[in-house]
């Protein structure tokens, strides 16, 4: 068995191509919408990632949301160690995760009842099986350049990875099973009653990221969730948050808390894990009570409530309840976007900065961005050499177009700055040379 671990990303890189698909386990690691090898990471503290090459980078992906204290934040990573000790998995009940439920339910306004799995895509799957089981029907209804995991049910008109690779769609999706997810323009209120009026009868459920993150972030107006409720309310469709990004970072209670707006179930990831494997599906009590063993809808995992990622979860929870960041968080991710948009400006660049709290996105086009179609005419072309011009300057984004950028409590007014003043000399230099070369 080898135990080599260290060397040049390159060869790390060539390495793991032999031996994984694209050399990764998730699409968008791979660089695929940026070019070049992606960097192979060690260590992590605060706000930075440490390379295998020794280079500190300041880190934006922050594990693409969950870590919003930071990198190894010293509580979260007390209480993990404690439990370390105790045992990584018992396959059997926790005093840990009646607590997690406990705290989620507390903090979340919508859900009543909750079940932890393991993944966002594993609680976007239950939670699209329980609203089917309810219900008594089939049809599910999704937005274009919303990714909701890689769920046969929901992998058509996604975004994220698939935006970044140009996969409309994904081989080994039955076509009788997409016939039954409808991909509507992102907060089209015309297109959304138009299906109501033909199919509202027949819909299970309706998934939607209240505040979209996977076309770039891009942020509902205000009367698109309040008419969905409506809407789901007159047909008996449920209703169903997709927080895997937006929960407990727009605002301790998620999007719903910001705007007011409540689900009948809600999809959790990330976040409640506190950068451990963990999510959650919760609602009603009414429809969680079909889920097995209370009822006839099944699902089941093995790892759901591992007590390690348990206490991750739980520590990091009871940090953004007693010492409420998000004041804080608010101002520092303006500042970011308000020193982005000058330093674009200084240089002559077209573009569009759309954010939603601690959630931003620099799109290279005029904009207004407000769905997929718009997120579709940015310049990636652009955006691959300004990504690549940061990271020689010791910023590391997400790379691709199509992903918010996440600022943490770790974030400091400096850090912030170092952002920005790298972020002038990026596109001060992308703006010399004439962009697009990786």
């Amino acid at each position: 068995m080898s135990s080599r671990r260290g060397g040049t990303a390159r060869d790390l890189y060539a390495r793991a191509v032999a031996v994984m698909p694209g050399g990764v386990n998730s699409p968008v690691r791979a660089f695929r919408g940026v070019g070049g090898a992606p960097r192979f990471f060690v260590r992590g503290h605060g706000p930075f990632l440490v390379d295998t090459e020794a280079h500190e980078l300041v880190d934006y992906v922050m594990s693409w949301g969950p870590l919003i204290l930071g990198h190894a934040h010293p509580v979260v990573v007390e209480r993990v160690s404690r439990v370390l000790g105790d045992g990584l998995s018992f396959g059997a009940a926790t005093p840990g995760e009646v607590a997690l439920a406990e705290a989620i339910i507390d903090t979340i306004p919508a859900v009543d009842m909750v079940r932890l799995v393991n993944s966002g895509t594993e609680a976007s799957m239950s939670a699209i099986r329980l609203a089917r089981g309810f219900t008594g029907r089939d049809r599910v209804v999704k937005f274009d350049g919303c990714y909701h995991g890689h769920v046969d049910s929901l992998l058509v008109a996604a975004g994220s990875g698939v935006a970044t690779f140009g996969l409309p769609d994904s081989p080994g999706v039955p076509s009788a099973l997409a016939e039954l997810t409808h991909s509507l323009p992102y907060a089209d209120l015309d297109a959304m009653d138009a299906h109501f009026d033909r199919l509202g009868a027949e819909t299970a459920c309706v998934i939607v990221e209240t505040v979209a993150g996977n076309m770039g972030v891009v942020e509902p107006p205000e009367s698109f969730l309040t008419r969905l409720r409506e809407r789901c309310n007159e047909s008996g469709a449920l209703l169903v948050f997709d927080e895997v990004m937006t929960g407990l970072r727009v605002a301790l209670g998620g999007a719903q808390e910001r705007y007011q707006v409540y689900p009948d179930l809600t999809v959790m990831g990330k976040i409640i894990g506190g950068g451990m494997p963990l999510a959650a599906y919760g609602g009603r009590s009414d429809i969680m009570a079909h889920i097995a063993p209370a009822g006839p809808v099944y699902q089941a995992g093995t790892l759901s409530g591992n007590p390690v990622a348990v206490a991750c979860g739980l520590a990091t929870l009871e940090v953004l309840d007693s010492e409420p960041p998000y004041d804080l968080l608010e101002a520092r991710s303006a500042r970011l976007a308000r020193g982005l948009h000058q330093a674009c400006e200084r240089h002559g660049v077209e573009h569009c900065i759309n954010r939603v709290g601690a959630m931003l996105t620099l799109f290279f086009q005029a904009g207004p961005v407000t769905d997929y179609a718009a997120a579709k005419r940015s310049d990636t072309g652009r955006f691959a050499s300004f990504f690549h011009a940061m990271l020689q300057r010791g910023v590391y984004l997400p790379p691709s177009q199509y992903e918010a950028w996440f600022p943490s409590v770790a974030h400091t007014d400096a850090v912030i700055d170092q952002t920005i003043e790298a972020a002038d000399e990026a596109l001060a230099a992308c703006v010399k040379g004439g962009w697009p070369r990786p």
